[in-house]
């Protein structure tokens, strides 16, 4: 399909226009709704944080009667979000505004508006994965990596219960439990091919979440493009999908549980 640019743009004589524009195909944002929401005050700071206080070793020896136990401390960790800007510009005259036959300027704002959310959505995923609680579906890092994954669990993070409305407001709504599963499209029947594996058209009562394709046992997984793989991060491919033919490529999958992480909109006031 041709691609004109809009830089120096002139009405179409050579074919009717049709009025309805031809829609882009936009994938859906999920990790707005799954975060725990913040909003910092305007006119404040540039600065939120987030602290956790850190968990007490196991106390597994028996008390001794009249004896008072050493006193611990409470020890606790700080996150800190800074916001930044993001933006970009796009020129449109006058003259392309009053004489062409398109809504130039309506679809330049959309196209913007999409941009702007892709953007906010692949900045925040870049963060999540460069994590450091990794498991990978054989060897110890990711050079070595050229198997699929599998349903191994290890962990003892919270099921979500609630999620974020898609307000404004920044209220939040109750869901099921379960823990939530981002993966790329590329993933799906990798997914799909899992035991138990129950698709969105058979949920019953449970609403499924936009970008979602199903659960295996609590875990609901969200498809995005934006969720990109490592192309050529593993070891040789075997049965892997590769960008250059023979090292595989690799596909972060984040598992997700309640307050796993932090978004912080600027609230304006």
């Amino acid at each position: 399909m041709a691609n004109t640019e809009y830089g120096d743009i002139s009405p179409r004589t050579a074919a009717f226009a049709a009025k309805e524009m031809l829609k882009r195909g936009i994938p859906y944002l999920v990790l707005e709704k799954f975060g725990q929401a913040r909003p910092l005050a305007s006119k404040s700071s540039k600065v939120q944080k987030f602290r956790r206080y850190n968990s007490l070793a196991l106390a597994t020896t028996a008390l001794t009667e009249g004896v008072t136990p050493t006193a611990k401390q409470l020890a606790a960790t700080d996150v800190t979000a800074t916001l930044q800007q993001y933006g970009d510009l796009v020129t449109i005259s006058d003259v392309i505004i009053d004489t062409h036959e398109d809504p130039v300027l309506r679809e330049a704002a959309e196209v913007l508006g999409e941009q702007a959310a892709q953007s906010v959505e692949t900045v925040r995923f870049n963060v999540l994965k460069a994590g450091t609680n990794v498991q990978y579906a054989n060897g110890s890092a990711r050079n070595a990596v050229n198997t699929e994954m599998t349903l191994a669990k290890r962990q003892n993070a919270r099921q979500i219960t609630s999620v974020v409305r898609s307000t404004p407001s920044y209220g939040t709504e109750a869901v099921a439990p379960s823990f939530i599963g981002l993966i790329h499209p590329d993933m799906d029947a990798v997914i799909r091919g899992f035991a138990g594996f129950v698709p969105t058209e058979k949920y019953g009562q449970l609403t499924p979440h936009e970008g979602e394709i199903g659960k295996v046992e609590d875990v609901r997984y969200m498809c995005s493009t934006i969720f990109s793989s490592i192309a050529n991060g593993g070891a040789t491919k075997g049965a892997m999908i590769s960008t250059a033919g023979s090292v595989a490529d690799v596909y972060t999958t984040l598992i997700v549980g309640r307050d796993a992480y932090g978004i912080v909109p600027l609230a304006f006031r």
